[in-house]
């Protein structure tokens, strides 16, 4: 007799989402016309505080999504999901997801949502540039209709110790890597965020090296997790969760999930990112999930999972070390984190 054990990231069906409850709430949304991280000292990251109950209710009260429907996407959505790729704990109240977000582009608050629905994503086009056969523009909608779509369960892991479990809608990376058709030099992957300190006022504080840049070497690129998100919750993604276009790496640390991309370069060289230029020893290249590297401020063995107050012992790579581990097979622990 042949007993399956279930796989650390792998969801019971009873806690999936049903898609015809995500097909329900975009007919509901069609007809009633809806259609950060903290400051520490010198503007480092810190460990963020819990939600209070005023913030909560005011996060379950508040329509972060109301603008989604306006998306030229909307009707894209939702998408077929693929059971490959899911998580054993309950997805994350929408709401909460909407409006619990780190976005320093808009501010340092988790609180930036109304804020963010200032941007423009639409003309919006994406740069294909470096070490190319040939650099090219290509418009999100273009976009959009080559690639093969399909949504993703990931749990979601912040460096500040916090955790969420997303239905994401998108396509795998490597469909933009055979898009893009970079030469044998290419080694690196950079990502640019868009900067436009008239509706980014958070582009506004000089102290920070604007633009956000993240990057992946081409292997991790390459690897069937990395993955590009158009959408979360049957939906197209909210402004303030980066929309059009986001990375989604899930078994590293979120800050490395960069937001509303507008350049993917291919580079020799290394990027350096956003953080790891503003304190390298804290904020690496790397930023792989693992819970015996503490942050040099705080511990990483636990998280606490946003819309409860459980703690529970953090996953190396966030659960999802089968299809990564060999990755880093030679690499010490610390620069899994740091270097």
């Amino acid at each position: 007799m042949l007993i399956r054990r279930k796989r650390g990231w792998e969801l019971a069906e009873s806690q999936a989402t049903p898609e015809e409850i995500f097909r329900n709430r975009r007919r509901f949304m069609r007809t009633a016309g809806a259609g950060s991280l903290l400051l520490a000292g010198g503007g480092l990251l810190s460990a963020c505080e819990d939600m209070d109950g005023a913030n909560q209710a005011s996060a379950a009260e508040s329509d972060a999504f109301a603008q989604v429907a306006d998306d030229p996407s909307y009707e894209l959505y939702p998408l077929d999901r693929n059971s490959r790729y899911q998580a054993e704990r309950d997805i994350t109240e929408r709401e909460l997801a909407g409006t619990y977000t780190n976005f320093y582009e808009f501010g340092s608050s988790k609180n930036i949502w109304q804020k963010a629905q200032d941007m423009p994503i639409r003309p919006w086009s994406l740069r294909i540039e470096g070490e190319v056969e040939e650099p090219f523009d290509i418009d999100i909608d273009d976009l959009l209709a080559r690639m093969p779509l399909e949504e993703r369960i990931y749990r979601l892991r912040c460096v500040e110790a916090w955790s969420m479990v997303i239905p994401w809608s998108g396509f795998q990376l490597s469909h933009l890597l055979d898009l893009a058709r970079p030469t044998s030099n290419a080694r690196y992957i950079r990502f640019t965020t868009l900067e436009d300190s008239e509706v980014m006022p958070g582009q506004r504080a000089g102290w920070y090296p604007w633009p956000y840049i993240e990057g992946l070497t081409m292997e991790e690129a390459a690897n069937e997790l990395a993955f590009m998100g158009t959408g979360i919750y049957g939906a197209p993604l909210p402004k303030q969760n980066g929309a059009p276009l986001r990375l989604v790496v899930p078994w590293k640390y979120g800050f490395k999930s960069i937001k509303s991309v507008v350049s993917i370069a291919f580079t020799r060289e290394r990027p350096v990112s956003f953080w790891e230029e503003i304190a390298g020893n804290e904020y690496g290249f790397w930023a792989n999930v693992n819970p015996e590297v503490a942050h040099p401020r705080w511990s990483q063995a636990e998280e606490r999972v946003i819309g409860s107050d459980e703690k529970v012992p953090t996953e190396l790579y966030n659960g999802y070390g089968e299809y990564v581990a060999e990755l880093y097979a030679d690499m010490d622990q610390d620069e899994r984190l740091y270097r």
